[in-house]
């Protein structure tokens, strides 16, 4: 059974940065795909950042230039950090894997953004 716990989510006032992690029970170098999705409230999940095996990195248009993803092998960690937050970027975080042909998803991590 593999698992992807995230961490890391709280209240963040706007401009502010936070920082993501999310632990999986597996090696990560054995997922084809990992990534951060995120859910507003009434909205669809959205993916926020991916990264491949090869190390291709994938950023929303929404993120692009505020965020970034990294991937600390020897912890089997997924850590995205995102600068500059405004109040739109309130949602529930979710680490996704890929993996052998099966999805993994996280139990969420709550990420809001007010003053």
């Amino acid at each position: 059974q593999v698992q992807l716990v995230e961490s890391g989510g709280g209240l963040v006032q706007p401009g502010g940065s936070l920082r993501l992690s999310c632990a999986a029970s597996r090696s990560i170098s054995t997922f084809d795909v990992m990534g951060w999705y995120r859910q507003a409230p009434g909205k669809q999940r959205e993916l926020v950042a991916s990264i491949s095996s090869g190390g291709t990195r994938n950023y929303a248009d929404s993120v692009k230039g505020r965020a970034t993803m990294s991937r600390d092998n020897a912890k089997n960690t997924l850590l995205l950090q995102v600068d500059s937050l405004k109040p739109e970027d309130t949602a529930v975080y979710y680490c996704h894997g890929w993996r052998f042909g099966s999805d993994y998803w996280g139990q969420g991590t709550q990420v809001t953004v007010s003053s």
